[in-house]
């Protein structure tokens, strides 16, 4: 395991690579050497999630049950995954179908690295093979009705793993510190002195400027954006959030951050308030959350509702 521990104002911070992303845990008021065992911990508790949903792992669960569509045979499920596919059927039906994770199968037809567009044929081939609505599961075991399809947990690993490893440092004894998976942040508490965290939100246009900084003591941030994994054709920015019935990536917003107590919920509303286009900020403001968005002029919106 490489990872990476450094001193900063008195913290301990503990970066790695995890789940293709840059990412670190930032320890208070504990000292380093304490800091450092929790870490590890944590970080073992990321890579073992990376390692049992992958799909770029033949042993996976994951892969093990694309191997397996349109076979006609069921694969066992284990109880956290039942939980994990429980929650993307809770998405999927919050977002009227948006939130799909048997749309990952577009990544076929997408390749963000080429600068290459697909064509509306190869899309064609593929937008078939979406539709979790007719997936037979139940919390013993899992079935793809037809060959091709996949299933692809890429929409929430990351905050899971925020989640789960944030979870396991306040078992161990944790306070204060910030658990950030590539972005996607857990805060595990106040800074010692009881004070908010300031969480920097990078501005999708400006590569190292900021768009916002806001204070955060507990709970967790997300942020979905077509900065990241995007790609530039013809003067046009294309982003990696595809939508699940054309296949094309969805362009009605900058970038979306949103405030709640848990990075699994944080991820889950950014992303489809991405997905629902112009009914996001509706959609928003239904859950009671604190956010902020990114429209495609660059103008910005703020909400939150214990203002």
């Amino acid at each position: 395991m490489h990872c990476e521990q450094v001193e900063s104002d008195g913290d301990t911070v503990i970066e790695f690579s995890a789940m293709a992303s840059v990412c670190k845990i930032r320890l208070a008021g504990v000292d380093a050497a304490t800091a450092r065992a929790w870490a590890e911990q944590a970080i073992a508790e990321v890579r073992r999630i990376e390692i049992t949903y992958s799909r770029y792992r033949g042993d996976s669960i994951v892969s093990r049950i694309n191997a397996a569509a349109g076979s006609g045979k069921a694969v066992a499920l284990d109880a956290e995954t039942a939980d994990l596919l429980g929650f993307a059927d809770q998405l999927w039906r919050a977002s009227d179908g948006l939130f799909d994770i048997t749309s990952g199968v577009l990544r076929r037809a997408w390749d963000f690295r080429s600068q290459r567009l697909p064509s509306q044929a190869e899309l064609d081939v593929l937008l078939p093979l979406i539709g979790w609505g007719e997936v037979a599961w139940s919390r013993e075991a899992i079935a793809l009705p037809r060959p091709g399809m996949q299933l692809d947990f890429g929409g929430f690993g990351k905050e899971y793993a925020a989640d789960r490893a944030a979870g396991l440092l306040q078992a161990l004894g944790a306070r204060s510190g910030i658990v950030n998976l590539g972005g996607d942040l857990r805060v595990l508490g106040p800074q010692p002195d009881g004070s908010p965290w300031r969480i920097a939100i990078a501005h999708p246009r400006e590569p190292g400027g900021l768009i916002a900084s806001l204070p955060v003591s507990q709970g967790a941030l997300a942020t979905s954006g077509d900065y990241e994994r995007s790609m530039v054709v013809d003067g046009r920015r294309y982003c990696h959030l595809l939508h699940p019935r054309r296949g094309w990536p969805v362009s009605h917003w900058q970038a979306i951050s949103v405030l709640a107590p848990a990075c699994l919920a944080a991820g889950a509303l950014t992303t489809i308030a991405m997905l629902k286009e112009g009914g996001a900020e509706a959609f928003l403001r239904e859950q009671g959350v604190s956010w902020l968005a990114v429209d495609a002029q660059g103008r910005v919106s703020r909400v939150d509702p214990s203002q």
